[in-house]
């Protein structure tokens, strides 16, 4: 079940130079660089309340970000992403409906650990959509 909307990713050459103009120019307070190497990139949250904007950079030239950003040099949004309770339970309920979960269904982690899958874009309205698993208090 989806329980919220997360964050939006946009995709940014540099990192740190994305973080300054954001400071800089609207007063927004990125939080500290990580990494997550299991998806190849460098990442920092504006924490907004309710959602995140999430800066993401390759870390290496293997990662579909580095491969993002070969066709879009400047950047750009490249996911949004929707809070989950259970990833396995709703990748199931969505692929009976016809939707296509990325990387074969396996869910990945984030940079915190926590389970997140992605959807095909041309299966909801050209986007890629990311799910990112937040169990409740009392699982």
């Amino acid at each position: 079940m989806v329980t919220g909307l997360n964050h939006v990713s946009i995709a940014v050459p540099d990192l740190d130079a994305a973080a300054r103009e954001l400071k800089e120019k609207y007063g927004l307070q990125v939080g500290k660089p990580m990494v997550n190497a299991e998806q190849g990139v460098r990442l920092a949250y504006v924490e907004l309340g309710v959602a995140r904007i999430e800066l993401i950079a390759p870390s290496r030239p293997d990662s579909p970000i580095a491969k993002f950003l070969e066709r879009n040099p400047k950047g750009g949004i490249h996911h949004f992403c929707l809070g989950v309770n259970d990833v396995d339970e709703t990748t199931r309920g969505f692929a009976q409906s016809g939707v296509r979960v990325l990387g074969g269904g396996k869910p990945q982690h984030n940079v915190a650990g926590e389970r997140i899958a992605f959807l095909h874009p041309g299966d909801f309205l050209g986007a890629l959509v990311e799910l990112e698993e937040h169990k409740s208090l009392g699982d």
